[in-house]
């Protein structure tokens, strides 16, 4: 195989100008920075990856600055040798492993699939080209107003929706109930409890569940409480999902596994250590028979590579497609969008998506490059 020899690095900390939303009502406005890298190589051919984080009041340039220290490993590495740049970047001094080695990990392999022209998930051993989507709302003030919207999701061709909710017992309930009245078990549907719930409450709101169409409560428990979580898991018959931010090694996740915490295991493959460590908690999963349902809340390429990786994969059931889908697409003119209830891989090789490099330097907050 023709080398893949990386010449330069580019790194780009984003902050989109689009609309914001809430995702707890305890949480003010969510601003979503992008952090996209990009890797040059002496052939010509170019990969990249894009991870979203999360903060209030202002973007977070932290995981930039994490990644700044790992890139002068990069220039004369080969890409195909993936695996052992990974191993070295690992036992990098690091605050914040594994996040920011996930976004080197995804584009290297990104450069792989497009060297051999094919869609990632195809190299990554898949053979699926779609899989089932539900839509993850933000949070509303008001029943009415999610009512409302998951009429408009209905129309959009959603069958399934995950509810980000105010994250208080009462409202949570008076939700419940409004969408029990309405739409009765024709709809299907998660909630994400943000882990904000106590054991008490988590249990009253599971018992709840019980009597409607919920396919999973995610996050009811902070993720590091497996004995709250194995308790309520024993005593409601709701699937149960950890928030997957936390726990983020096949050694922690087996703790869960062995307390039997969780009816399914859930991870990001941008903040869990790229497709090489993702592959071993796939693994890890299919293993005990349990799911793997991957977050993808996020700009396009975040989606995009958690995308990718569900079809690889057997045990994933669902894509997370966030919306409003348009806050989610900035700097990206290809954006995965849900289909009558599916989604389907990308056309392109490698992550299959494209990124408008011009509209990410318009608006960048920094721009750093090593190498070239």
């Amino acid at each position: 195989m023709k080398p893949l020899i990386i010449d330069r690095a580019e790194l780009f900390v984003v902050g989109p100008d689009v609309a914001r939303c809430r995702l707890a009502a305890d949480m003010g406005e969510v601003y979503e920075t992008l952090t996209l890298l990009r890797l040059h190589t002496a052939c010509g051919l170019e990969g990249f990856a894009g991870v979203t984080t999360y903060s209030e009041h202002c973007f977070d340039e932290s995981l930039g600055a994490a990644l700044k220290p790992l890139l002068p490993i990069l220039p004369g590495l080969d890409a195909w040798n993936s695996d052992a740049i990974w191993q070295q970047l690992m036992l990098r001094y690091n605050s914040m492993t594994p996040k920011p080695q996930s976004a080197i990990d995804i584009a290297l392999w990104d450069l792989k699939a497009k060297a051999l022209d094919l869609p990632l998930y195809r190299l990554l051993g898949g053979s699926r080209d779609s899989i089932r989507s539900y839509a993850s709302t933000p949070v509303f003030d008001t029943p009415a107003e999610y009512v409302d919207f998951v009429h408009t999701l209905r129309a959009q061709g959603f069958d399934t929706v995950k509810f980000h909710v105010p994250c208080e017992l009462s409202q949570d309930l008076a939700l419940l109930d409004a969408l029990d009245q309405a739409f009765g078990k024709e709809l299907a549907f998660m909630v994400d409890l943000e882990e904000r719930y106590s054991r008490p409450d988590a249990q009253r709101i599971a018992r709840r569940l019980e009597t409607m169409n919920c396919v999973w409560l995610e996050a009811p428990l902070i993720d590091t409480d497996l004995a709250g979580y194995a308790e309520l898991r024993r005593n409601t018959s709701v699937p149960i999902l950890p928030a997957g931010n936390t726990l983020l090694t096949p050694g922690l996740m087996n703790q869960g596994i062995e307390q039997q915490a969780w009816d399914a295991l859930r991870t990001d493959v941008t903040y869990a250590g790229g497709f090489t460590a993702t592959r071993t908690i796939a693994a890890l999963a299919q293993a005990h028979s349990l799911p793997l349902e991957l977050q993808s809340w996020g700009y396009t390429p975040s989606q995009a590579a958690n995308l990718q990786m569900m079809l690889s994969i057997p045990n994933a059931v669902y894509f997370e497609q966030p919306v409003p889908s348009s806050s989610h697409e900035a700097c990206c003119p290809t954006p995965i969008r849900t289909d009558n209830g599916r989604v389907h891989a990308p056309d392109g090789a490698g992550l299959g998506i494209e990124i408008d490099w011009q509209q990410v330097a318009k608006q960048a907050l920094w721009h750093h490059r090593i190498g070239g």
